[in-house]
């Protein structure tokens, strides 16, 4: 069973609080809250916020009792509107201002089955097998 939470319009934007979000993904609730209440952003108490809204949603909808089986499957900041605003600037110019927003989206789920694990990247430019656009090594380069 999967349960998300929601918060719209939240003034941060999307980069710092993905930040935030990327450290908690994958983890047992339990040590996301941990993680998010040592964490010194200001994006971290609105995570917090949204992942204890996600964990009390799985309680009421679906009859949750035990937490500890609950684990973060999706944690996203989506980019909101912007607020626009004009600061003067000398000689007649103006300065636009852009106040950020993002929508905040926690998954939480008691399956492991809705876990994605990315697989790692590799370096631009390796010579591992597979990877077709890569360079050989300098001493086997035809000059």
């Amino acid at each position: 069973m999967r349960t998300s939470a929601t918060a719209r319009f939240v003034r941060v934007s999307s980069r710092k609080a993905g930040l935030v979000l990327r450290q908690i993904r994958g983890k047992p609730v339990g040590e996301a809250l941990a993680i998010l209440e040592y964490t010194p952003r200001t994006a971290a108490r609105l995570v917090a916020k949204v992942l204890r809204s996600a964990i009390a949603n799985a309680e009421h909808n679906h009859q949750v009792r035990n937490l500890d089986d609950l684990r973060v499957v999706e944690a996203v900041a989506n980019g909101g509107p912007m607020l626009k605003r004009v600061q003067p600037r000398a000689m007649g110019r103006a300065f636009f201002i852009r106040h950020r927003t993002s929508h905040l989206v926690v998954a939480v789920s008691d399956e492991d089955t809705g876990l994605r694990e990315r697989a790692p990247r590799r370096a631009r430019g390796s010579d591992a097998p597979g990877n077709p656009g890569a360079r050989p090594p300098a001493r086997e380069r035809e000059r």
